[in-house]
């Protein structure tokens, strides 16, 4: 930081040196001067950067200080004042056109003559995960009978409360059930209440959501939603939001 500042009072200092001869010189030979300066930009010359670039530092910080000279010429008084605010304001207009005349290859690029080839990949690459529409079947609540069908095979006993599958798993949820559409989720409910039960059968995990309902399926995905015409959510979203408080 110590080394930027060094650098800015080196490059101030000499403008303000030249600021101050101009103020102190007659304005009728610190103005030629300027226009001098700007009659060297204009020339075709192929001039170096750091040259171009201390000619345009020249016309910003030289302009004020041959106003100044004209204000002091003119008596100091307020027509004085007047004439140098006005002559700073038409003197920048100016300096703003010439340097915008000197950058106009800068901001204009020929239309056709960047191949695509000359772009980066990641230019050319979409953005984002390509859009897919989710459409959610809603769940097809059944009552618990005493057995029935499990998708994957087999059956489910339900006996005072609790589900039984084949392969020994057993479930406590309520009297009502549904299965996704290959069998991998099991959710349960109780006919009246807001307490839902999803099982995960292919990594052996258990959500239990209060106030949730089961909206649909995407797939085999479940999506919630805590009243009817809320904003439908995937379980990841719901259990990572829990697992957050």
């Amino acid at each position: 930081m110590a080394r930027w500042r060094l650098l800015e009072r080196h490059a101030v200092l000499p403008m303000l040196a030249w600021l101050g001869v101009l103020a102190l010189l007659p304005w009728w030979l610190g103005l030629p001067l300027l226009l001098a300066m700007a009659f060297v930009l204009l020339l075709p010359a192929p001039w170096p950067v750091e040259h171009a670039r201390l000619l345009r530092r020249g016309l910003r910080w030289g302009l004020p200080g041959v106003m100044f000279a004209l204000q002091r010429a003119l008596g100091g008084g307020p027509f004085g004042l007047g004439a140098a605010l006005l002559g700073a304001l038409a003197g920048y207009t100016l300096i703003a056109g010439l340097e915008a005349w000197l950058d106009r290859d800068l901001r204009r690029a020929p239309a056709g003559t960047t191949s695509d080839a000359e772009w980066p990949e990641l230019a050319r690459a979409p953005i984002g995960p390509p859009a897919r529409i989710i459409e959610l079947r809603p769940p097809q609540w059944q009552p618990a009978t005493a057995e029935f069908a499990d998708p994957r095979g087999g059956t489910v006993q339900w006996r005072a409360g609790s589900y039984r599958f084949a392969d020994g798993l057993q479930l406590d949820g309520g009297d009502r059930f549904d299965f996704s559409p290959q069998g991998r989720w099991f959710a349960a409910r109780p006919e009246s209440g807001r307490r839902l039960v999803l099982y995960d059968r292919d990594h052996r995990r258990c959500h239990r959501l209060r106030g949730w309902r089961l909206c649909g399926w995407d797939g085999e995905h479940p999506w919630l939603q805590r009243r009817e015409g809320d904003m439908p959510l995937p379980l990841d979203h719901v259990a990572g939001a829990r697992r957050r408080r």
